[in-house]
C-alpha cells in the first residue's frame, strides 16, 4: 500500500522553501502557489512545493576552460 505524504501547514510550507510565512501567505493570495482548502484550513501539497523548486531553479552555468 502507497503511503501519501499529507499536505504541509502554511508555516511548514515556508520552512520546506526557506522563505517567511507572509511570503508564502503572500503566493497563495494571489495564486503563485497551489494549495487545498480545507474549511478555513490552508494546505500546501508536497507536489507544489517540488513544482515551486524546479520551476524557479536556475541551472548552473557549464565550466569554461575546464576552470
Amino acid at each position: 500500500m502507497e503511503t501519501k505524504m499529507k499536505p504541509l501547514r502554511v508555516n511548514e510550507a515556508a520552512e520546506a522553501l526557506g522563505l517567511s510565512v507572509a511570503c508564502v501567505r503572500a503566493w497563495i493570495a494571489s495564486r503563485r502557489i497551489g494549495f487545498v482548502r480545507l474549511g478555513r484550513a490552508i494546505r500546501i501539497p508536497h507536489a507544489e512545493i517540488e513544482r515551486v523548486l524546479e520551476a524557479w531553479t536556475v541551472p548552473a552555468r557549464p565550466r569554461r576552460n575546464g576552470h
